[in-house]
């Protein structure tokens, strides 16, 4: 008998030692375990050496993962976790998740080609709306839809769509452009409206289409094909759209003189852009934008810019709302290969509402695979148990149906989980479905039943797969994971690291004067530069310069005496310089009180110098690297609260299952 038992254990023994090593417990940190699988799956995620699970870059990987761990274990300890704004926070995280797992596969496929045959045309669209939000009441949903109906008969009669647009569409911009949208692409409008333009002809008037916005009518004023995707830069003089006529006309000025330059030069546009667009982010890149396509700037901008035939053409100044450009085309590309852009499409078709044409798919799924059962008999005790008139006037109560509580329908796993739906839950959502008000004539209440139980059902299968996701799918369990540990995260070190850096003050500046040695200027110039557009003004501006402190002109005063004809002769520029920050200080002798003529290496100005002080290695004061000192405090609050969190959690690394990370 013993030796029975002895062997029976053995074998209990070599059954649980096997599970284990299947997918055994890598670490531990306060006493919770992670399991060989959990770490692989996210060390190959992350891991950029594909395929290259060096020893070196394992451990390097498990010490920041520690650290990650350890700050997750800190903010559940202190209930992180279970605060509402955290759950909210994860919830909507959740259903993003969660919806490429809700479609299905070939039907995204279809949508994705249908998106980008799309894209190989523009449409240029007007519509009148009529709000009523998704769920809204029957009621209000066949009001917005009448209303929409008028608006279409009074146009089909004659009016023009202009007229009726500015006067009842409830689009708010519509009563300045008449419900003109200009052009599109696919994947700009919601879906059902983006289907009704591209299906329609040109000059052709849609019935009432429904979006999450409410009705419209459509009508498409124009089709083309698609422009592709501009590279240009520009030079910007901003002037605003009701600047003094003063103003304008110095902006007008100066725009027009830039021009000049490039229609005698062209090769000066990155020089000039530098030196005098408004718009300095891309000016400091010699004018240059990101790409962009139809819809994307504003129209006057992009009818310019897509006029332009040739790379390296440059359009006369036009005006826009921000000012004055002069726009240069540096590339012009077709519609990418379907191939090439297909990543990104089926991302944005995941998260376009056209996503939603295969849940069908998928709940038909979900009930093969959760062997679904109903009963309809069940939902047929409704078409009696409400009625109509007290349903449609809000009075019905769920109280009238306490002797209804069968079971509706409901999905039951292979693995014995089940969720079931009663009439106890259907009656509660029917009342809170109440119109509580009056219906038209043909309102059906059966219909509405047979409505809402179908919602039931689909809401019911998704939610069942929902719950049952992070047991049947791996993938999933680990995001969901990864974004629960990363709010955690945010939240946690946002108090001990981030906000505490930014907040406090006294430990920053105790911080900086301990490491103030780190943040040293190096030897610097002050100057003052002069740039004269050639020598003629260069003449002038030095005789200037002489009587300047006598006179006590100001560099304004200077401004205004030599730009007199052009805005563009003279500009200054005044700061302070280490070596290799600025050619022309680098060109100066460096020396207290000078004036020094420099002309710049490309020969476009005659520059004079002037060396205000000469300044010698020094701390950088705490104002002007406060972004460095407090990103390197961050660091160290870090480095802290790691080494705090070390002594407080117990980690316990297993070395014999870590050599089996692959």
């Amino acid at each position: 008998m013993k030796k029975i038992s002895l062997i029976l254990f053995i074998g209990i023994l070599s059954i649980s030692v096997k599970a284990q090593e299947k997918d055994p417990v890598l670490l531990t940190i306060n006493k919770k375990e992670v399991l060989l699988s959990e770490f692989n799956a996210i060390f190959n995620k992350n891991n950029t050496n594909e395929g290259n699970a060096t020893e070196k870059a394992v451990n390097e990987y498990l010490d920041l993962y520690i650290k990650f761990k350890l700050k997750v274990t800190e903010a559940e300890e202190l209930g992180y976790d279970t605060t509402k704004a955290f759950l909210g926070e994860l919830e909507g995280y959740r259903k993003q998740l969660i919806q490429p797992y809700l479609s299905d596969r070939e039907v995204t496929e279809n949508l994705i080609k249908e998106a980008y045959e799309r894209m190989k045309m523009d449409v240029k669209a007007s519509h009148i709306l009529f709000m009523v939000g998704p769920d809204a009441s029957p009621k209000d949903t066949l009001a917005a839809y009448n209303k929409a109906m008028k608006a279409r008969a009074r146009i089909m009669k004659g009016e023009s769509f202009d007229k009726v647009a500015k006067e009842v569409s409830e689009d708010p911009s519509a009563k300045s452009n008449a419900g003109d949208l200009g052009y599109f692409s696919a994947l700009h409008m919601v879906y059902p409206f983006e289907s009704a333009a591209y299906n329609l002809k040109v000059g052709e008037l849609s019935m009432p289409v429904r979006t999450r916005f409410g009705y419209h009518i459509l009508k498409v004023t124009d089709k083309r094909p698609a422009r592709g995707t501009m590279r240009a830069a520009h030079i910007m003089i901003a002037c605003k759209k009701d600047a003094d006529s003063l103003t304008l006309a110095q902006k007008e000025q100066k725009v027009k003189e830039i021009y000049e330059k490039l229609k005698n030069d062209p090769s000066q546009f990155k020089d000039l852009a530098k030196q005098h667009s408004d718009d300095k982010q891309s000016g400091s890149r010699g004018g240059e934008l990101a790409p962009f396509g139809t819809g994307k700037m504003v129209p006057e901008f992009e009818e310019a810019a897509f006029a332009l035939k040739t790379d390296g053409e440059i359009s006369a100044p036009i005006r826009s709302d921000f000012g004055f450009h002069i726009i240069q085309r540096l590339e012009l590309t077709e519609l990418d290969s379907y191939e090439n852009l297909y990543n990104s499409l089926k991302s944005r078709v995941s998260r376009d509402s056209r996503a939603n044409k295969s849940k069908e798919v998928v709940i038909n799924r979900i009930k093969a695979e959760n062997n679904f059962k109903e009963n309809l008999a069940e939902r047929n005790d409704f078409y009696k148990a409400i009625n109509p008139k007290e349903w449609t006037e809000g009075s019905w109560s769920v109280d009238r149906v306490k002797s209804l509580n069968k079971v509706m329908f409901g999905f039951y796993a292979n693995d014995g989980e089940k969720l079931e739906y009663t009439q106890q839950e259907f009656a509660e959502r029917m009342a809170m479905k109440q119109p509580k008000g009056k219906l038209n004539a043909n309102f059906n209440l059966d219909e509405e039943i047979n409505k809402e139980y179908n919602n039931a059902v689909e809401e019911k299968a998704l939610e069942f797969k929902e719950l049952r996701l992070p047991k049947t799918n791996m993938e999933y369990k680990l995001l969901l994971q990864e974004y629960r540990d990363g709010i955690l995260l945010f939240d946690l070190t946002d108090e001990k690291v981030w906000s505490k850096a930014i907040k406090d003050t006294t430990g920053l500046q105790n911080f900086y004067e301990t490491n103030k040695n780190n943040y040293m200027w190096n030897e610097r110039v002050d100057v003052t530069i002069y740039k004269c557009n050639n020598e003629t003004v260069a003449s002038q501006v030095e005789k200037i310069l002489k009587k300047k402190a006598k006179k006590g002109y100001t560099n304004d005063d200077i401004l205004k005496m030599v730009n007199t004809d052009s805005q563009l002769a003279l500009n200054i520029e005044e700061g302070k310089f280490e070596k290799g920050q600025n050619e022309l200080v680098d060109a100066c002798n460096w020396e207290k009180g000078t004036t020094q003529k420099v002309n710049d290496k490309a020969g476009k100005t005659v520059n004079w110098v002037i060396v205000n002080e000469v300044l010698k290695p020094e701390a950088k004061k705490l104002n002007e690297v406060r972004g460095t000192v407090t990103s390197d405090y961050q660091n160290f609050l870090e480095k802290e609260w790691v080494n705090e969190l070390k002594n407080k959690y117990e980690v316990v690394v297993n070395k014999e299952v870590l050599k089996l990370v692959k």
